[in-house]
């Protein structure tokens, strides 16, 4: 409960209230009235009460503007909007009683936190969205949808939103022919003054969505005017640009809410909300197995790994002295030599086996490692920045210095003639210092971008990974995967599934198509490249859609010529995107369709109908399949490079 002053205002508004609502205190205050913390004293519950301003309650058409607007919000029931049980008029004070939320407002949030986590921005916007659609599909229009609207619950982490319709008052109250919201919020035909609908919701609702995943706004300026001015005519600013972390789904479905051009916006909510339930989808939560593989083997840390060195050394060392002489340092070296070789590679093989036994293999891992890592790069991102603290540099430099100077020092010796004892201590001084600082600037540059995770995932892909999962599943059936492993790229359960097949061919067959694993994997990566390039062509598409001449303003061209020579540039670059995104679709198909001819031969030979004749034929096709797929990639790359260069 907010601490305040208890004024005449307060004093008398709890005079005519007495007996239906006892105030607690003050929860906040703006443009459209005070909400207040109170009891209801017939029901003993806590409730929320908005107080229409006295300007306002004044204006009989504002009155009843009011009411009428609180009454139509109060028949929405949603678990994402705040429930409104009673509009009141009580002498001359209106107001509404709507539930108590404990929790805080988006806006709280943010400003008490920073830019919040793309996973939660999704989420949220994906329930306000729900919330709007349902208000929509009611006939309702929020008209202010704003941080300060969406109410976060504590415990749950739900979005609701409030004070549904209730902007249209003041509007409708304005005389003076000026606009009324929020401007930093407003969509561009509210800015203007024109007739608003679900589309205006939705612009409102993507600035919500930059500025939660950015903590700054699209637009901004000193005045009102100023800002609304630029929602007319400038076009919003990429979110990537704001927020670079930002997944590129979430990043698309926000630049597009953001569209100049109301019809060039989602048609509907529902539609909306499922866009943020696809990026949302990009986040799965790992099945336990490949949780506990990544997040205990990652638990070891440097450390862990200082700590374990050391005590094979004191132990290597122990029992080279225990038996003696030269035969003790060849005990000794080669007790270190066990116990930095073989042990560790015996417990990953462990680790490793009883993964395997729960069905999953390398490909699992590795997309588990890149959800981890996705994860720990944000978290990084948000804890210490995406680029280097001036702390970072500093421990750099220091590093750099560190072992620079005692490289010049080590090479004054021979060259100046001095003696080593007179530069040992600056050698030994300096190496330390860049040691230490060393440390310092590696945890925390993995704290930032997790590059440990980086290697074992390049370890996991790499031939020798691979082996070690083919080793450690000797002797093993391999089982069903334990846990949903609905994140599974179609490419990769196709591949996983020929690889198994293949492995259960008599060895003899295995000799005749020794090549089918490496095509296998081939097909698998260019999959996956196309599945990027697909994603990079349908960020390029809403960008060109967003910034079409038409969609950069509302207002008629004064120049028709220039206009119409822009529009019929834009329109011939969206169909070359469009093109190049098909193009790309179908060399996924084809690659996607190799991998699924390659599995049915495979699964044809284990029926006894499929021969290694026929299958070899079918790997012949699925390089070429590669080889088309290498070179689209190929004049992609060349086509970026230009553009870059230009």
């Amino acid at each position: 409960m907010a601490d305040e002053q208890f004024g005449a205002e307060y004093i008398e508004l709890q005079q005519a209230l007495a007996g239906r609502y006892s105030l607690e205190g003050e929860l906040g205050r703006g443009g459209m009235g005070i909400v207040y913390l109170a009891r209801e004293v017939s029901l003993d519950r806590p409730v929320a009460l908005k107080i229409l301003p006295p300007a306002l309650a004044a204006q009989p058409a504002a009155r009843e503007r009011f009411l009428h607007e609180a009454r139509t919000a109060a028949k929405l029931s949603h678990p994402n909007i705040v429930p409104i049980f009673s509009v009141d008029e009580v002498d001359d004070v209106v107001m509404f009683a709507m539930a108590y939320i404990d929790g805080e407002t988006l806006g709280q949030r943010i400003r008490g936190r920073g830019p919040r986590p793309p996973s939660e921005v999704a989420r949220m916007l994906r329930e306000v969205a729900w919330a709007l659609a349902y208000a929509h599909s009611n006939g309702v229009v929020h008209r202010d949808v704003k941080p300060e609207n969406i109410l976060i619950e504590s415990g749950t982490g739900r979005a609701l939103v409030a004070d549904f319709g209730i902007a249209s008052v003041a509007a409708a109250a304005e005389a003076t022919g000026r606009v009324s919201g929020t401007a930093e919020f407003m969509s561009p035909e509210q800015a203007m003054g024109r007739p608003v609908g679900p589309a205006s919701d939705t612009y409102s609702l993507g600035v919500v969505g930059f500025y939660a995943l950015s903590g700054t706004l699209p637009f901004d300026g000193s005045t009102s005017a100023a800002i609304l001015g630029k929602h007319i005519s400038e076009p919003a600013p990429p979110v990537a640009s704001a927020a670079p972390r930002v997944p590129s789904k979430l990043a698309r479905t926000i630049d597009a809410c953001l569209a100049k051009d109301p019809a060039s916006r989602f048609t509907n909510e529902e539609e909306l909300a499922e866009a943020f339930g696809q990026s949302l989808g990009e986040r799965r939560e790992l099945p336990v197995a490949l949780r506990l593989f990544v997040k205990r083997e990652k638990r070891i840390g440097a450390g862990g790994v200082a700590i374990y060195l050391w005590c094979a050394a004191a132990v290597s060392a122990t029992m080279g002295a225990i038996v003696g002489g030269d035969l003790g340092a060849v005990v000794g070296f080669g007790t270190f030599g066990l116990g930095v070789t073989v042990v560790p590679a015996g417990i990953v093989l462990n680790k490793v086996r009883r993964l395997v036994k729960s069905g999953f293999g390398a490909d699992e891992v590795v997309a588990a490692l890149r959800t981890e890592i996705e994860r720990n790069r944000e978290e990084g991102a948000f804890e210490f920045g995406v680029k280097p603290s001036r702390y970072e540099k500093v421990v750099r430099g220091l590093t750099a210095a560190g072992f620079g100077t005692a490289l010049l020092a080590a090479l004054a010796i021979p060259l100046t003639g001095l003696p080593e004892s007179a530069l040992g201590d600056i050698i030994d001084i300096s190496i330390l210092c860049g040691f230490g600082s060393g440390i310092l600037a590696s945890y925390r540059l993995q704290a930032r971008r997790d590059i440990a995770n980086q290697f074992r995932g390049w370890f996991w892909r790499s031939r020798l990974g691979r082996w070690t999962f083919r080793l450690a599943g000797v002797g093993l059936k391999r089982g069903p995967a334990l846990g949903s492993a609905t994140y599974r790229a179609t490419e990769f359960a196709i591949g996983m599934e020929a690889e198994r097949l293949f492995e259960e061919l008599p060895k003899p067959m295995r000799r005749e198509l020794a090549d089918l694993p490496e095509v296998v994997r081939k097909l698998e990566d260019d999959a996956q490249k196309m599945r990027l390039e697909v994603e990079n062509l349908n960020g390029v598409l809403a960008r060109v859609r967003i910034d079409r001449p038409e969609s950069r303003s509302l207002d008629e061209s004064p120049h028709p010529d220039v206009g119409a020579g822009l529009a019929e540039q834009q329109r011939k670059l969206e169909e070359d995107v469009l093109a190049a995104r098909d193009t790309t679709q179908q060399r996924l198909a084809d690659a996607v369709a190799a991998l699924e001819t390659i599995r049915l031969g495979l699964l044809r030979m284990q029926a006894g109908s499929g021969s290694v004749e026929s299958l070899t034929g079918d790997l012949a096709v699925a390089r070429d399949v590669a080889d088309e797929v290498d070179q689209l990639l190929q004049a992609q790359s060349d086509v970026d490079r230009l553009l870059g260069d230009g």
